[in-house]
């Protein structure tokens, strides 16, 4: 019976520890990918930011200081981590040099000295820049210095794309301490004229930008690596043999686990990653599951030798505490599984979402946004009515998909986000909202009854009644003014109902259900418009507050939905179970 028992605890053990390194590796591949996928996607911002400053570069006719800057104001570091600044550069040869000082102190940059360094007949001078980093910078110096740059200029200029430099110390930063000096690199993007006076086509020069590779990985993938891993940074082709970044959470590292080396495509160059599991990593996805079913597997090998011993006498008795164990050990393991399911799919959910938003939806359409109001403030008065109109819904249509990526955050985070409970007086609530409705071209008719004070966070409570009132305003019948009454009736003691009622489309029976899953429209619903998250965004709501929610048919027409709100202390899961009871079903 001993030999069995530790046999079979060993064999639990071992699937333990396998199974621990299969969850383990999969961690370590899906924070890997995650580390690649976002300087992937941060270094391809960069480059489209540096090719919109280049276009728009290209397009004046007569660039000046002024306008440069114009140009370069929606560039800043929040945006753009790591960036030193941005630098348009021109080529001149030696004799050149007192003309070109000439041209564009009249242009603008008065104070503009250009120092060609000794010994080279071609130089490139950054004639204006913006500073992004605070640090004042002294203009004049010839780039030619470091051939790093200079290579990225030429092999830029002869690609007509972008290209980034090796790594190396920039020269703006020899003055600093040697423990505030980091290696960085240039990214640059050739200026091509595309308006007259000068010839459309011909090359002008290039935008230059600085990156401090520290600063860039540090707050590029801070938030995929955590504490889970280690990441060195390899810039390969340039000779160095010592990481050029680093990020280290601080957390000693796995030496018994292997790292994953990875490389990454930049631009026109490649940087190598390696990614090395922390302790941390192998303990939220290992844990100490091998050691528990030793511990476990010895408990049932002594207590299977006790029944053995008992067995003799009381043979029944043992077999029952037999099967009572068994169940409860089979019982642990299926609800450890079931457990260990959700969290993985919840995790791969909301890591998802969150690189989609991060790195697909905001960083270009704050690009198209600030455009649009470069447009819109610099040049509409120029355009033609027609021109004009399409750049209003350029505006229109960017602020809507802004409306969507709110209304996303807003979901993703409703059931997560720390609840700032206090005592909310909805009727001052109502009155914001009211008075924010009221200023609108069409406001509609809002009936306020009075309405009690509850317990809850006020942030998220204002946003359930936005909610119902926009939808109330929004699928209203064309033609005719919005209407929407707003009351609170008494349940039981403690508690109250809130009723949002309006004269709209209204909503099918057979969907008052699934109407406030995410992403639901009801129909007839098809001609206005919406994301389909407003209801969810409530139904999240109400349930952290321990209340439940329904819509039902509003007598006359329309639809009435209703919300319960403890006032208070806050509901209790069994206060919502009661209340559901007391309220009927989710319509």
């Amino acid at each position: 019976m001993v030999l069995i028992g530790l046999t079979g605890t060993a064999l639990a053990a071992g699937a333990f520890r396998m199974a621990g390194d299969a969850r383990t590796a999969q961690a370590m591949n899906q924070r890997t990918e995650l580390v690649v996928r976002a300087i992937t996607a941060e270094i391809g911002r960069y480059r489209t930011v540096l090719a919109d400053l280049a276009a728009a570069v290209g397009a004046q006719s007569d660039l000046t200081a002024a306008e440069f800057t114009a140009i370069t104001r929606p560039v800043d570091r929040q945006r753009l981590p790591g960036a030193t600044g941005v630098v348009y550069v021109v080529p001149a040869t030696t004799d050149q040099v007192p003309r070109l000082q000439a041209y564009w102190r009249a242009r603008g940059n008065t104070a503009l000295r250009l120092r060609p360094a000794a010994g080279r007949e071609d130089h490139y001078f950054g004639v204006l820049r913006r500073t992004l980093d605070g640090r004042p910078v002294d203009g004049g110096t010839d780039i030619a210095q470091a051939p790093e740059a200079a290579e990225a200029l030429r092999t830029a200029r002869t690609s007509t794309q972008a290209a980034i430099s090796s790594s190396y110390r920039l020269l703006r930063d020899a003055g600093l301490p040697p423990q505030r000096q980091q290696l960085s690199a240039v990214l640059a993007a050739p200026v091509i004229a595309s308006s007259p006076p000068a010839r459309v086509g011909a090359f002008r020069g290039w935008i230059l930008m600085g990156l401090r590779n520290q600063d860039f990985l540090r707050q590029t993938i801070g938030r995929e690596a955590g504490d889970q891993v280690r990441v060195a940074l390899y810039d390969t082709p340039s000779g160095l043999r010592a990481p050029v970044a680093r990020w280290d959470p601080g957390i000693r590292v796995d030496p018994g686990r292997a790292a994953r080396d990875v490389g990454v495509v930049v631009v026109q160059r490649t940087w190598d990653l390696t990614v090395r599991p922390t302790l941390r990593l192998v303990r939220d996805t290992n844990g100490h599951a091998d050691d528990a079913a030793w511990a476990v597997g010895g408990l049932i090998t002594g207590l299977l030798v006790l029944l053995t011993v008992v067995v003799v006498t009381s043979r029944d008795r043992a077999v029952r505490r037999v099967a009572e164990a068994t169940a409860a050990l089979r019982t642990d393991i299926a609800r450890r599984e079931e457990v260990e399911s959700r969290l993985r799919s919840r995790e791969k959910e909301l890591m998802g979402f969150a690189g989609m938003v991060a790195h697909d939806l905001r960083s270009p359409l704050a690009h198209v946004s600030a455009y649009a109001e470069l447009l819109r403030e610099e040049a509409a008065e120029q355009w033609a009515q027609t021109h004009r109109g399409f750049l209003d819904r350029l505006r229109a249509a960017a602020a809507r998909m802004q409306e969507l990526i709110d209304d996303l955050l807003t979901y993703a985070t409703a059931d997560s986000s720390t609840l700032r409970t206090a005592d909310v007086d909805l009727g001052d609530l109502m009155a914001g909202i009211r008075a924010d409705q009221m200023a609108a071209d069409d406001p509609p008719h809002i009936e306020v009854a009075e309405l009690p004070v509850v317990t809850g966070d006020p942030t998220l409570l204002r946003q359930v009644l936005e909610n119902l009132i926009g939808n109330a305003v929004k699928y209203s019948p064309p033609g005719r003014r919005a209407e929407v009454r707003v009351r609170a009736t008494a349940e039981r003691p403690g508690w109250h109902r809130i009723e949002v009622a309006d004269r709209g489309i209204g909503i099918p029976e057979d969907q008052r259900v699934e109407v406030f899953d995410a992403f639901t429209r009801a129909r007839g619903s098809e001609g206005y418009p919406g994301t389909g998250l407003g209801l969810a965004i409530v139904q999240r709501v109400v349930d952290r507050h321990g209340g439940v929610a329904g819509v039902e048919p509003n007598p006359g027409g329309g639809s009435l939905f209703w919300f319960t709100l403890a006032s208070g202390a806050a509901a209790t899961p069994a206060d919502s179970d009661t209340m559901a009871s007391l309220s009927g079903s989710r319509a």
